[in-house]
């Protein structure tokens, strides 16, 4: 039985100017890395696009080899009801326990009445339990290479 709910996200850090985006999204495309969810943030000079690929690994190895300047965070990849309110209710549960939600994003995959958001918070592990101790679904990396 999966234990561990908190899974890996890669942070890419790029020149923020035409093209920078396609050169490593064909980069990691040409390396067989299949992306599950992202998020893109800039500012004026830089952007850091955030990624949760299908093999973790493999997408920090590829990137690695193509001389990429990157980290990797734990986050949170949540399932919940794809409906009003569905994404208030996960926030409230977290904010009960004083958790912080420091940001997030949609994933790719949806499942069938229920959408999956990647959330960082500032305290991935009690955040984890306290939202399975709710009934809320967490995905671990395993069940995200197999999406």
């Amino acid at each position: 039985m999966e234990t561990n709910f908190v899974i890996r996200q890669i942070s890419i850090f790029l020149e923020n100017r035409p093209g920078s985006l396609a050169e490593v999204t064909r980069y990691l495309a040409d390396q067989h890395v299949n992306l599950r969810a992202m998020s893109i943030a800039d500012s004026r000079d830089f952007g850091t696009i955030r990624i949760i690929a299908s093999d973790q690994d493999a997408c920090a190895e590829a990137l690695r080899e193509g001389g990429y300047q990157y980290n990797e965070v734990d986050v949170l990849a949540a399932e919940m009801p794809d409906r009003p309110g569905g994404m208030a209710e996960v926030a409230e549960i977290i904010a009960q326990e004083n958790i912080n939600i420091e940001y997030g994003y949609a994933m790719v995959e949806k499942k069938e009445d229920s959408a999956v958001i990647v959330l960082r918070v500032d305290d991935p592990y009690r955040a984890s339990i306290v939202l399975r101790g709710k009934g809320i679904r967490l995905l671990s990396e395993r069940e995200v290479k197999q999406l």
